[in-house]
């Protein structure tokens, strides 16, 4: 069988280096081209999957130009809004042999995170995550949390929950970003890499989950296997539980 040829948006990036070692080490994938923002794309037209670790500010055009071409698509920049899913729909619609595989997080440790914060948001009502990420990222709060609160607050509504419990009145930004009803709390610090916690409460008790992604390298098997994924799978694929099947 050949193998799969790979590029990769954002190259030289933190992330997109771990994506070319990562590959280079996976059995059935080859990196074949890379550029960084403002190169010429041209330079991964011979791949299969392209890896997309950019900013939220290039990723939809990057995301056109590959589709034009029948190139399939993993991506981990993050900034998706409903908005932007529905074009990133649209543009796979019109050309359905296109996988475009699009996930807030690659960690297995993440996705397990995220699954168990939706399990148990049912039996609490109190609700909220605390993200924290190096200061370098571009958009607060992060796709993970953005993504779980969602989730929250999906199970919650699924179950009849009411709002979360807050009498706050005067907060002066003190209580954060609301997502779906949900409040995070996005932390930016030198020494920090990827981290969340996600605090349930009730009467008596408190659940805490914390995922800590302390060196990117925590990300790329998720990546690999997203490249294996996403040239079999047409269509848009959101998040990763599909591809572990978990």
């Amino acid at each position: 069988m050949s193998e799969i040829q790979v590029g990769v948006f954002g190259v030289s990036g933190r992330m997109g280096s771990e994506v070319v070692r990562a590959v280079g080490r996976a059995e059935g994938m080859t990196v074949v081209g890379g550029s960084d923002l403002g190169e010429p794309r041209e330079q991964v037209e011979r791949a299969q999957v392209v890896v997309d670790f950019t900013h939220p500010d290039a990723v939809m055009e990057n995301i056109e130009w590959c589709v034009e071409r029948a190139v399939n698509m993993v991506i981990g920049t993050t900034g998706f809004t409903p908005e932007r899913l529905d074009t990133v729909r649209g543009l796979v619609d019109g050309h359905p042999e296109v996988g475009i595989l699009i996930a807030s997080n690659f960690s297995i440790g993440a996705v397990l995170m995220m699954q168990f914060a939706e399990k148990a948001a049912r039996f609490y009502p109190s609700a909220e995550i605390v993200e924290l990420h190096h200061p370098n990222k571009a958009d607060a709060p992060s796709g993970t949390a953005a993504t779980t609160a969602r989730r929250i607050a999906a199970a919650r509504a699924a179950a009849s929950m009411g709002p979360v419990p807050d009498a706050t009145v005067h907060d002066d930004g003190a209580r954060g970003a609301v997502v779906d009803g949900i409040h995070v709390h996005g932390v930016r610090l030198q020494g920090l890499v990827a981290h969340q916690e996600v605090l349930l409460g009730t009467t008596g008790e408190t659940l805490t989950i914390r995922h800590d992604s302390y060196d990117r390298v925590s990300f790329m098997p998720g990546v690999v296997e997203g490249i294996r994924y996403v040239v079999g799978h047409p269509g848009l694929t959101l998040e990763m539980e599909q591809v572990l099947g978990i």
